[in-house]
């Protein structure tokens, strides 16, 4: 991760209170092109002053305080988010506990917080529509004239585009919910992974000669029920692997669950409690019934040659 370091109080940041800070600021689910050109410039922000660069994130989505009932299916976990956020090249992500008592903080007891916490605050690099504080009161107007009081500067970025479509985390779930995931990979600028800890299963894939890990997704967007292939890296070696999203129609009894499973390719090992994550490429199939456990079985074959031959 490049030594960045990941803390939860201010006091553990690298070089605190010795070096000033720039400071990109944002939940950055999926950490999209746009979330990218942020913390790019913060990086650049940094470099050219000897300062150290701090991603500020959270360690939820604020709607899970604020708006329950409309908290969106994630893009990613919370651990993945972080790693993606890391692989840029900060020395640190500030991952600030989102509460109740956070989401009654004035905008300017919150921007007390960033000073506080980072001390000699050189500049905040955010989205130009980025909201902040009680009920949403605070935006780049009010950073901006907190700047001008308290000696930092604020770059506002513009939504970025994509064929004329803005990007955002709420187009890419619209994207992976409707299928269109190359759509969603150009937005992301890579392949859109789903991650998940494994879980224990019911052992029909053993069963039937092809193990799989069933991952815990709750909270996150998922893509048409169906079978897709993917990457998916374990202890440094990538491995081509089959997810299959869906009921299990051929065996699902009168109360069927909704199940993500991965195999992958020639992996012989234990997986439980682990978070895999799997880079989604394409769809092979829609969920389908099968007339027996032995059709199924050759279907599942026939899918994995064809992942092999990819």
């Amino acid at each position: 991760m490049n030594n960045c370091r990941i803390v939860e109080r201010p006091e553990e940041l690298p070089a605190c209170g010795k070096r000033a800070a720039c400071a990109a600021l944002g939940f950055f689910d999926g950490v999209h092109l746009g979330h990218q050109q942020v913390i790019r410039q913060m990086l650049a922000e940094a470099r050219s002053h000897d300062a150290l660069a701090v991603v500020v994130t959270f360690d939820r989505h604020p709607a899970t305080v604020v708006a329950p009932q409309r908290v969106p299916p994630l893009i990613q976990t919370q651990a993945q988010r972080l790693r993606t956020l890391a692989e840029l090249g900060p020395d640190a992500i500030w991952v600030l506990r989102f509460d109740a008592a956070l989401s009654r903080m004035r905008p300017e007891e919150f921007v007390g917080l960033l000073l506080s916490g980072l001390g000699r605050l050189r500049s905040i690099c955010v989205g130009a529509n980025f909201r902040f504080g009680h009920r949403r009161a605070g935006d780049v107007r009010f950073l901006e004239e907190s700047g001008r009081r308290h000696g930092f500067a604020v770059h506002a970025f513009s939504v970025v585009a994509l064929d004329g479509n803005v990007i955002s985390s709420t187009r890419i779930r619209q994207a992976i919910a409707t299928g269109h995931l190359e759509v969603a990979a150009e937005m992301l600028g890579r392949p859109w992974a789903l991650a998940g800890r494994v879980v224990a299963g019911d052992g029909l894939g053993r069963r039937l000669g092809f193990p799989t890990a069933n991952l815990d997704v709750q909270g996150l967007v998922l893509p048409p029920r169906g079978v897709y292939s993917g990457r998916c890296a374990v202890e440094g070696r990538v491995y081509r692997a089959a997810l299959n999203v869906g009921w299990r129609p051929t065996v699902a009894g009168e109360n069927p669950v909704l199940r993500v499973e991965v195999h992958l390719l020639d992996f012989d090992g234990d997986l439980y409690g682990r978070e895999l994550e799997v880079a989604v490429l394409e769809k092979l199939r829609d969920e389908q019934r099968f007339e027996s456990l032995e059709a199924l079985r050759r279907q599942i074959r026939a899918d994995l040659e064809r992942i092999r031959r990819d």
